[in-house]
C-alpha cells in the first residue's frame, strides 16, 4: 500500500487549506514537514511511555545510556555528559542531581584531574538503563514493523543523505 492508497489525513487537509488560501505558493512540502513533524510527537510518545515505565523521564534515559554504551568504567564529565546529549551544561547538573538522588549516578573526583568530577552509573542505574534499553530496542522494533517491509531502510537512507546536508548548512543564528 502506498500512500495515495489512504484516505486523505489531517495534513492532507492543512495543504489543501493553504491551496485554497495562497494558491500563488507551492505548498506540498507541507505534506514532509507536517507528517514528520506529527510522527515525531507520536514515536516521543511511545518512546517515552516505555522509559516511564522504568521511573526515567527521557532526559533520564539519555544521560543513563550515554553513559552505559561509554563502556567501563560508565563514566563522562558532565561537560562530556552536556556534549553527548546536546544538553546545556546548568540542564545537565540538573538531570545529574535528580539521577544520582535516585541511586542511579554518583559523582566522583577525576582520575585525570584532581580538581574534575566525573559522573558514573551505580550498579543500580546500570540495572535500570539495561532492563530500559532492552525494552526501548523491543519498542523501536515494534514501531518499525509498522512499515512495509523493507521501508525503514529506505527511510533510514533518506533521514541520513538529508541529516549529512542540514549538518553541513552554516548555522542560521
Amino acid at each position: 500500500m502506498t500512500g495515495a492508497d489512504l484516505p486523505p489525513d489531517f495534513v492532507d487537509g492543512v495543504r489543501d487549506a493553504w491551496t485554497r488560501e495562497r494558491p500563488d505558493l507551492d505548498v506540498r512540502t507541507q505534506g514532509v514537514f507536517g507528517r514528520l513533524s506529527r510522527v515525531a510527537i507520536r514515536v516521543t510518545d511511545e518512546l517515552v511511555a516505555v522509559y516511564r515505565q522504568h521511573g526515567l523521564a527521557e532526559g533520564d534515559f539519555d544521560v543513563l545510556a550515554t553513559l552505559r554504551r561509554a563502556g567501563e568504567p560508565y563514566a563522562h564529565s558532565c561537560g562530556e555528559l552536556a556534549e553527548h546529549t546536546l544538553v546545556t551544561s546548568g540542564g545537565m547538573t540538573k538531570r545529574v542531581d535528580r539521577l544520582e538522588g535516585a541511586g542511579l549516578v554518583r559523582r566522583r573526583v577525576s582520575e585525570h584531574d584532581g580538581r574534575g568530577r566525573v559522573v558514573e552509573l551505580t550498579d543500580r542505574g546500570r540495572e535500570v538503563i539495561d532492563a530500559a534499553f532492552t525494552d526501548h530496542i523491543a519498542n523501536q522494533h515494534r514501531l518499525l514493523a509498522m512499515l512495509d517491509p523493507g521501508d525503514a531502510e529506505v527511510l533510514e537512507d533518506v533521514l541520513k543523505r538529508w541529516l549529512a546536508r542540514l549538518e553541513d548548512l552554516p548555522p542560521t543564528s
